[in-house]
């Protein structure tokens, strides 16, 4: 029987095995050859380059203070969550209620934490107004520990809370006949069976603080961490994979540190030949302490959660502050969204269910095997390495490694990338509680005759089914919300709906950021709801009881379907043009970082023209289409892409995929004209100015970029940093035009000074915080201002006498030998190009091709660099940013 026991388990590892070999090991060598990547060979010149960098070790340090300490406070609330679950006699549906509450913020897309931080404690926030005064500073270390927190708060819930149900509380009773102190029972009972969940609990929160990127690039301020220091080499305005990975890698290097720790903590594990049904001794004053103590955490929570389901029904937040369904209209009658949503609804199921596969295997194996030790490392280390590398590392790296292959832009490449990624979790949540089972179980089975098998089916698993219903939430949760990594894989058919989520924040749709929000919150509430009472079913002790609780479950079953239908009806019923016409092959697929502005412009010319129909549009931030331009090349699902002209000419540098254009036109400027690509806009910059918030604090309105230097605005303007976000560039080409790059580097020092706090990674943050009241002026996009003003909101704009200088969008057509589509692709880009400016010059006013003329609404110092913009001068002018900082 052992025989057959060895043989099951080496399977099942052996299959785990494999799927990790391939796609988490893999893409992380991948990662360790970018990192050593020389021009003659390996070369350690990137760790050199990166260990050396400017504020990199600062970085570093403060990813590990504010990683720690939110790991030590998270574990901390969440033990005394769990602890009122388990150890209290508070009232069974209250108890119910936490094990519920506390796992909200992991329903919801963590991409929304900044947002509803921002719009709950900023300085316009809504419990600011509540209070009426801004209670703390919201950027840095503060804000960091509370979007930390709130994170992790739910998985170390769920950690402590299900160890805590194999612990057997018959040894309280004896500690106490012993004569042993209360302290010393609560020690030698609970905390010291605690200690090794203890410690996962914290290495967990640690590395999802660690590996974040959302929250500190909402409200992380001046004080960065590792993770943004990534993103801007492996996203920045200028992507260098080389330097990302050397980030990568230098991240993994804490996990050492891990895997030593809860090796240590191993031996303190306790099994339990029985888990005995013993009841809690009464005491009011732990019940009443503890019940509201967990009461306190939950709804400091539920406080900063609540804009998400307030901000929707409001017109505009604060200035329009009246009741509107319009935002919930916008996103329900999006076409797309029902396509996106039924492409969530069945990555999360999928993934669920051989997501919860694979950790149960993988715990079988390291907790209910005689493996050998160091086969069982294995597990632990991969379960550790998953947890360690960041989303948008892991997208990277399969961009990277499964470019080309028919495994590219698929649902069932999301799926495998949501179990790798989130292995971690599940995997010590099952072997806590496998530890924790009688080991006897399979020797008494062995003794009767029945095979490993017929033990797992029948005895293991029951007693394990609450934990793998657990699991399975997890997963399915976590595909819903999950979006670093998705973003890099999903193709324009495989999009998900936090994908949307992405595309709406690029737009600064944050209302209807909230409404979809809240529509993954009530999907993940449903499907928590069912598995709960599932749950509940396993644990009922009578028959009338057992069959009370199938019928509820039944009828929440079948309530939950029909709201899933109803919610389909809702968004649109059928699918529109972009979606439902997602089987067709033969669809142009179109990749965009353009404006909403621009893409609604080019599709009117494409549906006017006889294309409706005949091509899928998808959007993305330029950050994330520039790495999927890098890392893919030819490869790239898209047959044409709008891209900003200096990262088209760079792609085509390094991959040679573009097509020279078949047709003929004439730019005004040399510099606009390319083989390859054709300008579709030129988008200006300008300052961007709360007229509210400048009469508020008696400030000066701004005339030219040189006065945001000024120390009036200290602490009143947002800019954005050029190694981040090209938005930026704009600025310092008109210092560098106006003054000289010596003086434009003590201007721009100064203006870094007074921005403090609010330099941003992305470009769409400034007009964001002038509009959320944070900051009084910024520097943006003229025509998102433009947009802002005519809709009635306190934003006007400022066109600087240094010059409204451009960036130019291009329209380009992959090299790629698939016959009619290619030049179907090349006839819609000659389309956009020679039937749409009239169409896109609404909003981007200047004049591009010969015969055009600046409309109406064009800027007041129309100016263009005088160098051709290059990815050589964005460099150049990023080394006298950094220098100004």
């Amino acid at each position: 029987m052992k025989k057959i026991k060895e043989k099951e388990i080496k399977g099942i590892y052996g299959i785990a095995l494999l799927l990790f070999l391939i796609f988490l090991f893999v893409p992380v060598i991948v990662l360790f050859q970018q990192s050593l990547a020389g021009e003659s060979g390996l070369s350690l010149a990137h760790y050199s380059e990166m260990l050396t960098q400017r504020g990199f070790g600062l970085a570093v340090r403060h990813s590990l203070e504010v990683s720690i300490v939110s790991a030590v406070v998270a574990t901390l609330l969440a033990f005394l969550l769990a602890y009122t679950v388990h150890y209290t006699n508070a009232p069974g549906k209250y108890k119910k209620f936490i094990r519920l509450a506390a796992q909200l913020p992991m329903l919801l897309p963590t991409i929304t934490y900044g947002f509803a931080i921002i719009y709950s404690f900023g300085k316009q926030g809504l419990l600011t107004r509540l209070f009426g005064r801004q209670l703390f500073d919201i950027y840095g270390f503060n804000g960091l520990v509370i979007g930390y927190v709130i994170y992790t708060l739910p998985v170390s819930f769920m950690l402590l809370s299900n160890t805590m149900e194999y612990i057997d509380k018959k040894f309280t009773v004896v500690s106490r006949i012993m004569g042993d102190s209360p302290l010393k029972t609560f020690q030698q009972t609970i905390i010291r069976p605690l200690l090794g969940t203890f410690a996962t609990s914290f290495v967990q929160c640690f590395f999802l603080c660690f590996t974040d990127y959302g929250i500190p690039e909402s409200v992380g301020g001046e004080y960065e961490v590792v993770a943004t220091v990534l993103y801007n080499e492996m996203l920045g305005s200028i992507p260098n994979f080389n330097n990302g990975a050397v980030v990568a890698v230098i991240m993994l290097i804490p996990s050492i540190v891990s895997i030593l720790l809860l090796k240590f903590l191993e031996r303190y594990n306790i099994r339990y030949t029985k888990i005995s049904a013993i009841g809690l001794k009464k005491n009011k004053t732990r019940d009443i302490l503890c019940s509201v103590g967990s009461a306190v955490i939950l709804i400091c929570v539920f406080a900063v959660f609540a804009v998400i389901f307030i901000m929707p029904f409001i017109q505009e937040w604060p200035y329009q502050a009246v009741f509107t369904l319009d935002h919930f209209r916008d996103v329900f009658n999006d076409n797309t969204l029902t396509a996106v949503y039924k492409n969530s609804l069945f990555v999360a199921f999928m993934t669920a269910i051989f997501g919860t596969l694979l950790a149960y295997g993988c715990a079988l194996a390291s907790a209910r095997s005689s493996l050998r030790g160091s086969a069982k490392q294995v597990v632990e280390s991969t379960a550790l390495i998953t947890n360690t590398i960041p989303g948008m590392v892991i997208g990277i790296a399969y961009m990277l490694v499964f470019s080309g292959t028919s495994l590219q832009n698929t649902f069932l490449l999301i799926i495998i990338c949501n179990m790798i990624h989130y292995f971690s979790t599940p995997y010590l949540m099952i072997k806590n509680a496998l530890l924790k089972l009688n080991t006897s179980w399979e020797a008494t089975a062995k003794l009767l005759g029945d095979s490993w098998g017929k033990t797992l089916i029948r005895i293991i698993t029951p007693n394990m089914s609450s934990t793998l219903l657990e699991v399975f939430g997890y997963y399915f949760v976590n595909a819903m919300v999950t979006v670093s990594a998705v973003i890099f894989i999903a193709g324009a058919r495989t999009m998900v709906i936090t994908t949307k989520i992405k595309e709406l924040q690029y737009f600064m749709k944050f209302n209807e950021i909230f409404v979809l929000s809240t529509l993954i919150l009530l999907t993940n509430l449903c499907i928590k709801g069912v598995l709960v009472l599932l749950s509940d079913r396993k644990k009922s002790e009578f028959k009338v009881k057992k069959e009370k609780k199938i019928m509820k479950m039944k009828s929440v079953t079948a309530m939950f379907m029909a709201c899933l239908m109803a919610g389909s009806v809702m968004l649109g019923g059928c699918s529109g043009s972009d979606a439902a016409s997602g089987s067709s092959e033969d669809q142009i697929i179109i990749y965009s970082n353009a404006d909403e502005e621009a893409v609604d412009a080019m599709k009117k010319t494409l549906d006017d023209n006889g294309y409706e129909g005949e091509y899928v549009f998808q959007t993305f931030g330029t950050s994330e289409l520039g790495g999927k331009l890098i890392a893919e090349g030819k490869n790239l699902e898209a047959d044409m892409v709008t891209m900003s002209s200096f990262y088209l000419d760079s792609a085509q540098e390094q991959n040679s995929m573009f097509k020279d254009l078949t047709f003929d036109y004439t730019t005004l400027s040399e510099n606009d004209s390319s083989d390859f690509y054709a300008p579709i806009t030129k988008q200006e910059g300008a300052i961007i100015v709360n007229t509210e918030l400048l009469k508020e604090n008696n400030l000066d309105t701004p005339t030219c970029i040189k006065d945001l230097a000024d120390p009036q605005y200290k602490d009143m303007i947002s800019v954005t940093d050029i190694k981040s976000s090209s938005t930026a560039w704009l600025l310092i080409q008109a210092l560098v035009s106006e003054y000289g790059e010596e003086e434009a580097q003590n201007i721009l020092s100064d203006i870094y000074a007074n921005a403090g706090d609010n330099i941003e990674d992305s470009g769409s943050a400034p007009l964001k915080k002038v509009r959320a009241g944070e900051v009084a002026v910024g520097f943006g996009l003229r025509h998102q201002a433009v947009a802002d003003k005519e809709e009635g909101l306190p934003i006007d704009y400022v066109d600087p006498t240094e010059g409204n200088f451009s960036l130019t969008e291009s329209v380009a057509v992959l090299d790629k030998d698939n016959g009619d589509k290619a030049d179907k692709a090349m006839e819609m880009a000659q389309c956009i190009i020679e039937k749409g400016r009239e169409e896109l010059q609404k909003t981007y006013p200047l004049a591009v091709y010969e015969g055009e003329t600046d409309s109406d609404n064009k800027s007041a110092y129309p100016k263009v660099f005088p160098e051709k913009l290059t990815v050589d001068l964005l460099e150049k002018h990023q080394e006298i940013s950094e220098a100004a900082k």
